[in-house]
C-alpha cells in the first residue's frame, strides 16, 4: 500500500510542474507576443496621410495613399520616388505634428 501512495503522489507533483511549465510559458511568450500583435494593429490602424512611417528594411518615408493592405509611402526630398508597399512592412509611424 505504501508504494501506491508514493505513485500516486509523484503522478501529482508531475502533474503540478507540467502545469507551472504552462503558466510560465504563457507569461514568458505568449502574453507578451499577443500584446505586441495588438500594438502594432492599433498602430497600423491609425496611421494618416502626412504621417512619417520607418519600413522593416529602416527607411523614413511619408504617407501618401492608404488602402486596406497596402500604403504608398514617398521616400527622400524626391518627389518621384513612390513606392505601394504592404502595411506589414511599416515598423514606426510618427504622427505629423
Amino acid at each position: 500500500m505504501l508504494l501506491t501512495a508514493t505513485g500516486s503522489a509523484q503522478t501529482t507533483v508531475m502533474l503540478i510542474w507540467i502545469v507551472a511549465l504552462f503558466a510560465i510559458m504563457y507569461f514568458m511568450m505568449w502574453r507578451p507576443q499577443k500584446k505586441e500583435q495588438k500594438r502594432v494593429a492599433a498602430m497600423l490602424s491609425a496611421m494618416e496621410v502626412g504621417d512619417v512611417v520607418v519600413t522593416t528594411s529602416g527607411f523614413y518615408g511619408v504617407l501618401i495613399d492608404i488602402t486596406d493592405d497596402d500604403v504608398i509611402v514617398e521616400f527622400g526630398s524626391n518627389r518621384n520616388c513612390r513606392i505601394p508597399m504592404k502595411k506589414s512592412a511599416i515598423q514606426e509611424v510618427e504622427k505629423q505634428d
